[in-house]
């Protein structure tokens, strides 16, 4: 097993980082493009149909996350024949996903733009988008299963080169088929599909160790009914958690609304300081889940617990950095991404819950990491549970007294209460990794 030191962290969390530095770039040349057509419909089906499709994909976001605590813990124990096995298991979670996606395409269209309805004009680009870019579902879905199974090996360089190819294949293809071609919205979301289809291509490639001895056909080991059982168990557990997450940040947003148009654009610039801060935190959450698993699997209590040290000093170093940088230049961060006046004013005000914001989340972003690793899942999720419930009351008790500020402030109670939670969770943890091996499911009652 490979010494544990920074060189090692930094050279897992580096290419993280950088890979999720090209999503915004790709969300920018994908508008940037159709708005060369001179109209607003096409920009708008394009972001609508963008949206609705990356909600339904994330729905599979726990099988990047659940493989990669799994795989990590079975390369730890040295069990080979389960680490491919994994491999084969996300693969056909992602086949059958994705085609159970595009056989239900027309129900998932109609039931979003009944959720949001738009122009007819608007939903027929973004129907003749989405019905393209459906096909790729298969590899959408596939792509989170291989990123986990790389992450858990602790390769993420080669995570990084396939959303570097993948977005620079779309990229280049959005510019030919909408400026060269002139194919418009259809021709940004052929380009989507060869995107998506060439990175799977790529990414099993980058896997093909996987394939090598044959352990990938083992159909007892692949179908086993405890390890199948285990695998539901997990990423049941991560979605729970992850959806309770998702209904904080939507009706974070919703409620924004309550204080008017310039407080709704005020807190959605503010929140794109909360996604730098994950993006740079990712490295090392990613970092942890991959060591902290395969420390868990081995039963190396030592070794585990300085993983998560050296990940989380990593990880205050880097939200002290960030912190810092928002409180010196926040406001011409501001000025950069909002124009109008008054929104500047409304983000300024608001601007020092995003000093403390990073401060206050990384325990929490870091936690995850290790409970992710260790597979973990039941506290991940009973702690997101308690957090949801603490951003509630806070909600209803400093809502209706300190308006706008309230509403942060709840935002910031959810993540204090989920680092504190998962934190009085941690000793259970390590105590799992000394007997060797995941910790038993609790019975339901309990």
């Amino acid at each position: 097993m490979s010494e544990l030191t920074h060189r090692r962290i930094l050279r897992v969390a580096i290419p993280v980082v950088l890979s999720n530095a090209t999503v915004p770039i790709l969300g920018a040349v994908d508008t940037g493009v159709v708005g060369q057509m001179g109209a607003a419909a096409p920009i708008a089906a394009v972001g609508a149909g963008a949206i609705i499709l990356s909600s339904v994909y994330w729905i599979f976001g726990f099988l990047r996350m659940g493989t990669t605590g799994l795989a990590a813990q079975a390369l730890g124990a040295s069990d080979r024949a389960e680490l491919v096995a994994l491999l084969s298991r996300a693969l056909l979670i992602a086949g059958v996903a994705g085609a159970g996606l595009i056989a239900l395409q027309w129900a998932i269209f109609a039931a979003a733009f009944r959720l949001a309805p738009t122009t007819a004009e608007v939903e027929g680009l973004a129907r003749s988008y989405m019905t393209i870019r459906i096909w790729s579902a298969p590899a959408a879905i596939a792509i989170y299963g291989l990123t986990g199974w790389l992450i858990a090996q602790e390769r993420t360089g080669a995570v990084l080169i396939v959303q570097l190819a993948m977005n620079g294949a779309n990229i280049l293809l959005d510019l030919w088929f909408v400026l060269g071609l002139g194919w418009g919205v259809q021709g940004v979301a052929v380009a989507t599909f060869l995107a998506e289809w060439s990175g799977l291509a790529l990414a099993l490639w980058f896997v093909r160790d996987g394939f090598a001895d044959g352990l990938w056909r083992d159909r007892a080991q692949v179908f086993d009914g405890a390890r199948l059982r285990r695998m539901v168990a997990v990423n049941t557990d991560i979605l729970i958690r992850s959806v309770l997450l998702q209904i904080t940040f939507a009706s974070f947003l919703l409620m924004g609304g309550l204080f008017g148009t310039v407080a709704l654009a005020a807190n959605q610039v503010l929140l794109q300081f909360l996604y730098i801060t994950s993006y740079a935190l990712d490295g090392f959450a990613f970092a942890v889940e991959a060591l902290v698993g395969r420390y868990f699997g081995a039963g190396n209590r030592q070794r585990l617990r300085r993983a998560v040290m050296m990940c989380a000093g990593w990880g205050v170093g880097t939200v002290t950095v960030l912190a810092l940088g928002f409180a010196v230049f926040g406001g011409r961060i501001v000025d950069v991404m909002a124009t109008a006046p008054e929104v500047r004013q409304a983000a300024r005000i608001y601007l020092p819950w995003m000093v403390l914001a990073p401060l206050i989340g990384v325990a929490a972003w870091i936690l995850d990491g290790v409970f992710i690793g260790a597979t973990r899942t039941r506290d991940m999720r009973n702690m997101m549970v308690l957090s949801f419930g603490a951003y509630l009351v806070a909600l209803l008790a400093l809502v209706p007294v300190l308006g706008n500020h309230g509403l942060w402030a709840a935002l910031m109670m959810s993540f204090l209460t989920r680092g504190v939670t998962l934190a009085a969770k941690y000793p259970a943890l390590e105590r799992a990794a000394t007997a060797g091996g995941p910790a038993p499911r609790t019975p339901r009652s309990t």
